[in-house]
């Protein structure tokens, strides 16, 4: 049996390790951040000390074996329910968002093993590796494989239950066709229009949109481009 000393070491360094991979996920504000990171990790520590030392006074009756490594398979497994919660589809622009997050925490629970196993330098390894996988690359993969834009969109904030009819109004009067109009939400205290339109839309066209819609009753902003992105993914 380790000493508690040893288990709070163990413990501790899991916790650090899995911080260094939540920290970039923290900063990037996915549903899976820092603390969420931390806890896997420490979690999957305890399991494996608990697998391989927590059992002594059974195995002392003859006749009596135990794999110290069944609760370790177990964390790998059961970690994948927690990986699915961060993953995300999204029907307005047929995505899968999350894929990242989720395989981080599977590996974050893989470096916990390691640290409760006693292999810290097999865990710092990988927590460095990982590091570089998650936040080094990143900026590797919009160079070398930047993905082709999304459909134009454009998102009108509106007052509570403000009408919709003038903002259709508007839109049909500018010529543009919208190949889809959702009708969202924006807390309590407003609602959203969110318009896709087809791909070749000028900014100019767009702008005189926004500059009809502007003077709408009830209007509250307008945006488009990568601030409408980033208001309908929320």
């Amino acid at each position: 049996m380790i000493s508690p000393l040893e288990i709070l070491q163990r413990l501790l360094l899991a916790a650090a390790l899995g911080a260094v991979i939540g920290l970039e996920r923290e900063r990037r504000d996915w549903a899976a951040g820092l603390r969420t990171h931390m806890l896997v990790c420490l979690g999957a520590a305890l399991a494996v000390i608990v697998s391989a030392y927590g059992f002594f006074d059974v195995l002392q009756h003859s006749g009596v074996v135990l794999d110290p490594s069944r609760i370790a398979a177990q964390v790998i497994s059961g970690i994948g329910f927690l990986g699915a919660g961060t993953i995300l589809f999204l029907q307005r622009e047929q995505v899968i968002r999350g894929l990242t997050t989720a395989a981080g925490l599977w590996a974050v629970a893989a470096i916990g093993l390691a640290a409760g196993s006693g292999m810290y330098v097999a865990a710092a390894l990988a927590t460095a590796v990982a590091a570089i996988i998650m936040a080094g690359l990143k900026p590797l993969e919009r160079r070398f494989f930047n993905h082709a834009p999304g459909p134009p969109r454009m998102v009108v904030s509106l007052e509570r239950d403000a009408p919709l009819a003038p903002v259709e109004a508007a839109l049909a009067d500018s010529g543009l066709a919208a190949r889809q109009l959702v009708l969202q939400r924006a807390g309590e205290d407003g609602d959203e229009v969110v318009l896709v339109f087809n791909s070749g839309i000028k900014e100019r066209d767009l702008m005189q949109l926004a500059d009809r819609l502007r003077g709408l009753t009830g209007m509250v902003s307008v945006s488009w481009g990568e601030a409408a992105a980033e208001s309908a993914h929320k």
